[in-house]
């Protein structure tokens, strides 16, 4: 199986547990590998046989733009759910980064893999 990936995806929502992260809005960094069999595209050079990466960014930006929820887990598995039933992926893993988190620390998030079932 491919995978089409999409990297550093920057997206602000509202997102933690605490008060002030319930009022102000946070950068969200993603990136998605999704598996994807690309060998009709390959063979006819035409979109209509590959998965359309500019459709999946534009739903999953919309998407957490204007979610709300409490923890990264949730927001994650939320994530890779769209792109499984929306898309038509067999596979997808979610990197998901809250910079700035934890103080000291560069980085810190969750990665998740899922199949379809």
């Amino acid at each position: 199986m491919d995978i089409i990936f999409l990297g550093g995806l920057e997206i602000e929502t509202i997102i933690g547990i605490y008060d002030w992260e319930r009022e102000t809005r946070q950068t969200v960094s993603l990136d998605i590998e999704m598996a994807y069999d690309i060998q009709k595209a390959a063979e006819t050079d035409d979109i209509e046989h590959t998965l359309d990466y500019k459709a999946v960014s534009k739903r999953i930006i919309a998407f957490v733009e204007t979610s709300n929820f409490f923890l990264v887990e949730k927001l994650t598995v939320e994530i890779a759910n769209i792109i499984l039933n929306e898309f038509n992926v067999p596979w997808v893993k979610v990197s998901l980064n809250k910079k700035g988190a934890i103080r000291g620390a560069s980085d810190v998030g969750i990665i998740i893999e899922r199949g379809r079932k």
